[in-house]
């Protein structure tokens, strides 16, 4: 896994960091676990070695759904509630450690070298959880970001690991933790390595790829395709340059994905030329009002935010999407005339 992390262009340096640090991390916790099941009930002169393998497997498992959340794009409160999760884990750590100078918080390790679970346990348990828990919702909500695809994989990868852990807990004989983690710390990897290959990169709205595919295959709850084309967008690259024209592309993707994602699958097909593939054709006058309510509400901060011609057309049952596509597009250019026509008078 490590070498198709460092293999992997559709990872930023950032995620690749975070990817290979995790399973660096799970690889020698893993080991640690072989460790601590081999010197268990030894001899006497390995003790010391029982009970360095243990502190450090439960110390640092909870650390691993922490270095999964430190691969996903994270907003200023996603940012701030990792800080805190971290905060949470040092202390952890801290209290295991002095834990180790009694007789120990989740496990102890007696004189004849025998290992065996301690009231702290439900500690440890509560620390797994609450990391697992937490890789859920900032999974969820990276799932957002990628209109929501994959969420019922996301439930089942979360529950399996649960079902697995608890199945050691309740048998502790039988060590499947580690094999369910790995599982689904790689399983995470190609999930997430899928989701944002699907992603236009500039706008963080799903590619002209992924449109292209989903429209070789299109699907009973495509209703209608709904087109949108910036006004006058090589005049603002000419006059505030690329990067404010760059800036104006993400500011009005923000507004389809507001407005739609809800609805229907938001894409870029083109350098300036957007378009939905709605659901439920009688939402298609209610997101379009909220679309440029949203419009009209960014442009009080982003000043130079072009406007956006809008057509539609539905999805007719013997008709090709390229057919479709040249409706709307047509009833697209009918409204750019108008809007044009509207601001010279």
């Amino acid at each position: 896994m490590c070498v198709l992390v460092q293999m992997s262009e559709t990872l930023n340096p950032k995620q690749a960091r975070g990817f290979l640090f995790t399973f660096i991390l799970i690889g020698g916790i893993s080991i640690l676990e072989m460790i601590s099941v081999l010197v268990d009930d030894g001899p006497v002169w390995l003790r010391a070695v029982n009970i360095l393998s243990n502190y450090l497997g439960f110390g640092l498992t909870p650390a691993v759904p922490l270095c999964l959340v430190y691969t996903m794009e994270r907003s200023e409160h996603m940012k701030g509630s990792l800080r805190v999760a971290i905060g949470i884990e040092v202390f952890y750590f801290v209290v295991l450690t002095v834990s180790l100078f009694s007789k120990g918080l989740v496990f102890s390790v007696d004189a004849a070298n025998h290992y065996s679970r301690e009231a702290g346990f439900r500690v440890y348990m509560l620390m797994y959880y609450a990391g697992i828990a937490y890789l859920l919702f900032n999974t969820l909500e990276m799932a957002q970001n990628f209109q929501n695809r994959g969420r019922k994989l996301v439930y089942a990868l979360a529950g399996f690991l649960a079902v697995g852990t608890l199945v050691q807990v309740l048998i502790p004989s039988v060590h499947i933790t580690w094999l369910c983690v790995t599982l689904i710390a790689v399983l995470f990897f190609l999930y997430c390595n899928e989701m944002w290959n699907q992603l236009d990169g500039l706008t963080g709205l799903l590619s002209q790829k992924s449109y292209l595919n989903r429209t070789l295959n299109l699907r009973a709850e495509d209703k209608m395709l709904i087109v949108f084309d910036v006004d006058d967008f090589k005049n603002i690259n000419d006059t505030y340059g690329h990067l404010a024209g760059d800036r104006c592309l993400r500011e009005i993707a923000a507004c389809l994905k507001k407005a739609y994602s809800r609805y229907g699958n938001c894409y870029r097909i083109g350098g300036d030329e957007f378009c939905v593939l709605l659901w439920q054709v009688e939402k298609e006058e209610l997101c379009k009002e909220k679309f440029y309510w949203v419009m009209e509400k960014r442009r009080k901060i982003v000043t130079i935010l072009p406007g956006v011609s809008y057509g539609s057309a539905e999805l007719l049952e013997k008709e090709s999407i390229c057919d479709a596509k040249a409706r709307a597009d047509q009833h697209m250019y009918e409204n750019k005339k108008e809007r044009k026509e509207q601001k010279t008078r």
